[in-house]
């Protein structure tokens, strides 16, 4: 891995984009992603003990880590808005702590990652903490002679998070897993104070065959020996192989959280039915943290009701960009729903979330009447409304099973509200682009993307596939109605120029979350939206 020689700039003059423009040189190209897919080899076998040398190489022992008093949570969905719940809780309930958030992916800028108190690192602090591990890391070069001088994108920034919240001194923290759990880079902190696995399900990095039962393997490798061990429901073979993980870890016990009564009166700050299932996780493994940080080495009896100072941190829990309603502050009439969903589990969930009367069914562009509180005010003055999709996802995940998920559920849904909208009408215009961010080619630096290669940023072949699984999946569709465009800005640019012909325009946003933040950063949604 070519290392930039940019680490001979004197510290004063280092700034935020120097240590983005470093940090993206870490990412994995494109043609090494190809020829490892090509070998059908893995890119990093075995990373644990890379990830435990890097640590030593910054200064810091596994050991050091449990001085952060960590909350570990993996999961397939539902994970981050899990961390958000936890976080929201801890920060509310003890208000003068505090917090360290880690998570994964960022949506417009990499400080989003690593949050203190809730907050994302200022620049300043990005830049000053990103710049210590990077100069220890060139100074005290590998002890193994085939690991490498750097760490990968992901290694260094969960390198970075913990050099952050040591120095920080942070009361608690929150880590969620990158990907799986055993393995992952996170999992290297030998006593968290409580686990938890949020829902389980194939994602986008499951091969063909994989099942459930091999996922939660995988992600029930974040267990440890004196730790308490959670999980939401899961399928049934799921559930056997958590449960027959946590006794090989070890673990103190072992509890399959319930959703508790009276969750759905709480109105979450988080969107979607699903999110009950994640908030009742967060629920248990934040009263766990809290009885064990009060010096309580039993075990706690498991909540059979929220308690009253858990309710605030509940209601104010932010997490960008999944089941997100943002209106445009400078284009009144366009309000976009943003959601990052990439698997198929994670498009149903958006699209029940979406296909609900009090969120994109509010405006009808059939009726052309005001739509309030799922029902119609016939006397209301009329308005044209039109919905618009922009999608797109990552090649190798299949565009056809994700379009078609979203369109058999929301058939589903319009008959169980008994809806007279049809489905093959839910949006008036679809629009399929590229991740890359501006019209002229080039990238937001936080959102570049060396995993994208040249060819792909400008042939739209993609792009040009799920237009066609669209036409395939909705044969009556007008065909002019369907835009494949080059950038995030183009697709912003044509949902403006749609906007002039309507009173109301609603935009759903979905299929990577890499699209939802370049319309947050594109359409300058960042005031409202994060």
């Amino acid at each position: 891995m070519p290392v930039p020689s940019l680490h001979l700039k004197p510290m004063a003059t280092r700034n935020y984009q120097d240590a983005i423009e470093y940090l993206n040189t870490l990412q994995t190209s494109a043609d090494t992603l190809g020829a490892a897919k090509a070998a059908r080899s893995r890119l990093n076998p075995n990373p644990i003990p890379k990830m435990i040398e890097f640590l030593e190489r910054i200064g810091y022992t596994c050991e050091d880590l449990n001085k952060l008093n960590v909350i570990h949570v993996t999961g397939t969905k539902g994970k981050g808005s899990t961390c958000a719940f936890i976080d929201s809780i801890v920060r509310h309930v003890r208000p003068n702590w505090k917090t360290g958030l880690y998570t994964s992916p960022h949506l417009v800028a990499v400080r989003e990652r690593i949050r203190i108190g809730g907050v994302p690192l200022s620049e300043d602090d990005f830049t000053r903490y990103f710049f210590e591990v990077w100069d220890r890391l060139q100074q005290n070069g590998p002890r193994t002679p085939e690991f490498p001088v750097m760490p990968s994108y992901f290694r260094y920034l969960t390198l970075m998070a913990f050099h952050t919240f040591l120095a920080e001194g942070v009361n608690a923290t929150i880590l969620e897993v990158g990907v799986g759990g055993e393995s992952d880079s996170t999992n290297i902190v030998p006593r968290p104070i409580v686990t938890g696995i949020a829902a389980l399900g194939l994602d986008h990095t499951s091969v063909l065959g994989k099942t459930i039962a091999a996922i939660a393997e995988k992600k029930g490798g974040i267990y440890k020996s004196g730790v308490p061990a959670l999980s939401v429901s899961q399928p049934e073979e799921g559930m056997l192989v958590l449960k027959e993980r946590a006794e090989a870890s070890q673990a103190s016990y072992f509890m399959e959280v319930p959703i508790l009564p009276g969750i759905e009166n709480v109105t979450l700050g988080l969107a979607g039915e699903h999110q009950l299932q994640n908030a009742a996780l967060a629920i248990q493994m934040a009263n766990i943290f809290l009885h064990s940080m009060d010096g309580l080495h039993d075990r706690p009896e498991p909540l059979s009701h929220i308690p009253e100072s858990f309710i605030t941190g509940l209601e104010n829990a932010k997490w960008p960009g999944r089941c997100q309603t943002v209106s445009d502050p400078k284009y009144q009439s366009i309000t976009w729903y943003l959601d990052g969903a990439h698997t198929t589990e994670s498009v149903l969930c958006c699209t029940r979330w979406f296909v609900n009367a009090r969120v994109g069914l509010c405006s009808s562009p059939t009726s052309t009447t005001i739509v309030a509180n799922g029902t119609s005010d016939l006397t209301a003055e009329k308005f044209r409304c039109t919905r618009v999709l922009i999608f797109n996802c990552t090649k190798g995940r299949s565009g056809l099973e994700l379009l078609g998920t979203m369109l058999e559920e929301t058939q589903k849904l319009l008959l169980q509200y008994g809806s007279t909208e049809h489905v093959e009408k839910i949006f008036q215009q679809v629009i399929f682009c590229n991740n890359v961010t501006y019209a002229d080619g080039r990238f937001k630096g936080d959102l570049t993307s060396r995993a994208m290669s040249a060819d792909a940023r400008t042939d739209l072949k993609a792009q040009h596939e799920l237009a066609d699984a669209w036409s395939q999946l909705v044969t009556a569709f007008p065909t002019d109605s369907i835009h494949v465009v080059p950038s995030i800005e183009h697709a912003v640019q044509t949902v403006r120029g749609i906007s002039k012909a309507f009173d109301r325009v609603s935009v759903l946003v979905t299929g990577s979350l890499h699209l939802v933040g370049g319309v947050i950063e594109v359409a300058e949604l960042s005031s409202v939206a994060l």
